[in-house]
């Protein structure tokens, strides 16, 4: 069924307004469900309840979304390092609500034009209706149809944020399916280890399924999969194919980086400058990778990795740049030039 990551900055509040809490840890999530005339659909609030005090809450939620909600209570320095982090992950559609504390004021016309200056332009405003925003997550959800159906044809990749034994089952290796499709039955490969696995079972929102797809968040249960192989930052792709009898030949669909020329594209807020010896944190397809940087000139930049940075082949992810001493701590988004 399909299903519409969003990333929100805002209370648990206003999130349960939406839509029925699950996960409650680092990154809190919600879930709504309906039918539609095509069958069920799902809202996915991803809601990074510890940021602003940590960023990579809020860098893992713009990595598995692709439409935001940010709730203003007030017009501070968060709100400007939200905006430009929402617009450098490239979150094109969105909803800003304002919503003032008992005696507050917020200028609404002031935030729309910050809205502007960050570079979500596009996004548009509400109320904190429940019903109503679910309404307009759903047209969003329409607008970007053909994209979700795009990306879930794209090669797999499958960032685990957690894995663990269960008795019985063995292996469970749990992520947001990024592009692509995964099968039971479907052998991965398991990256940055070069271990293997087979798929077993797949579950989604707590239901076995044959198959799952871009959007979905997935536990798959691992046969002939190695624990220590998996950790912080791993990936699951499909393997790549070489067979000469028949003249195919599919590579991995993700690069490994071990140093990188990269092109920032600075964030509208962003004063500061890359140089030499800055030490960064990149953040692509929920991995949150440091690097430091081995030399800079104007916004190009070459930088040497402290693990390899995995990118995609294929269309991929804008990949944020962060300095944690910088203020707004989102440098920007970067572009490969080349390994």
């Amino acid at each position: 069924m399909p299903v519409l990551n969003i990333a929100m900055v805002g209370t648990d509040d206003l999130a349960r307004e939406i839509a029925k809490p699950t996960d409650q840890r680092d990154v809190h999530t919600y879930v709504h469900k309906e039918s539609g005339s095509d069958g069920p659909r799902i809202l996915s609030l991803i809601r990074p309840a510890k940021y602003p005090d940590r960023l990579r809450p809020l860098l893992n939620a713009l990595s598995a979304a692709r439409v935001g909600i940010i709730e203003i209570s007030e017009i501070n320095a968060t709100l400007g390092e939200t905006l430009v982090a929402f617009a450098s992950a490239n979150i094109t559609k969105g909803i800003g609500i304002i919503n003032a504390p008992p005696g507050g004021w917020v200028d609404e016309e002031q935030a729309k034009m910050l809205f502007q200056q960050a570079g979500l332009e596009k996004w548009i405003f509400a109320s904190t209706d429940g019903i109503e925003l679910r309404n307009k997550l759903y047209q969003f959800m329409d607008d970007i149809a053909d994209d979700l159906s795009t990306i879930a044809n794209a090669p797999l990749v499958i960032p685990v944020d957690q894995h663990f034994n269960v008795k019985g089952i063995g292996l469970v290796a749990i992520g947001y399916v990024q592009s692509g499709t995964v099968n039971v039955h479907d052998e991965v490969l398991l990256l940055p280890a070069n271990g293997t696995g087979n798929a077993k079972s797949l579950q989604v929102m707590d239901d076995d399924v044959p198959s799952a797809v871009a959007g979905d968040r997935v536990g798959l249960a691992l046969r002939n999969a190695k624990e220590e192989h998996l950790g912080s930052g791993s990936l699951l792709v499909h393997p790549a194919v070489e067979d000469k009898k028949t003249g195919t030949s599919i590579p991995l669909a993700v690069v490994a980086h071990e140093q990188s020329l990269m092109k920032l594209n600075r964030s509208p807020f962003q004063k500061r400058t890359l140089v030499e010896g800055d030490v960064v944190h990149a953040s692509v397809d929920l991995q949150f990778v440091v690097g430091r940087v081995t030399s800079a000139q104007g916004d190009q930049f070459a930088i040497k990795w402290d693990s390899p940075l995995f990118i995609r082949r294929q269309n991929p992810e804008p990949t944020l740049i962060a300095q944690l001493d910088s203020k707004p701590r989102i440098m920007g988004s970067a572009e490969l030039i080349e390994n």
